[in-house]
């Protein structure tokens, strides 16, 4: 098997996988103070939050810049007490509805640490990198109609 070491970034679709993600977590060299292992995977929701059937996304990324942000963001929050790794990887191209899109991982040594600095690498990566997501509706009658979407005024 082989393993990609990398901690952070986009990725093209079909190129990187969940598995991935959690053996990298598990070759970095401190990894024996790792109790707890929290994972955060986005998805292609089939709606929109006002009730529009969504048929597709195409995502893209600013990629160099997106990397360093993720990197960075990735970089801030291993600082924290109790943290022995976290990753954030978000997938490129053309999903599906049920399709993964972003995987964001956190390892340390409980699970209540784990779990905030999740939270807290979600809510960073989706205001701070720029990945541009083009949602694809379908209207009642059928007729499919492209709109960028962005993520700030959805929540």
């Amino acid at each position: 098997m082989s393993i990609v070491l990398i901690r952070a970034g986009v990725h093209e679709k079909g190129k990187f996988c969940l598995l991935d993600i959690v053996n990298n977590a598990k070759t970095k060299d401190d990894f024996e103070k790792a109790g707890a292992i929290a994972l955060f995977i986005g998805t292609v929701r089939g709606e929109t939050p006002k009730g529009e059937k969504v048929k597709k996304l195409m995502l893209e990324a600013y990629e160099d810049k997106a990397n360093d942000v993720l990197a960075s963001i990735c970089n801030d929050l291993r600082k924290k007490a109790d943290i022995v790794d976290v990753q954030i990887h978000h997938l490129l191209g053309e999903f599906s509805v049920g399709e993964d899109l972003v995987y964001v991982l956190v390892a340390g040594s409980h699970r209540k640490s784990v779990f905030s600095v999740l939270e807290e690498a979600v809510e960073r990566y989706k205001k701070e990198a720029p990945i541009f997501k083009k949602e694809y509706r379908i209207d009642e009658k059928g007729k499919i109609t492209a709109h960028w979407v962005n993520e700030s005024k959805i929540q």
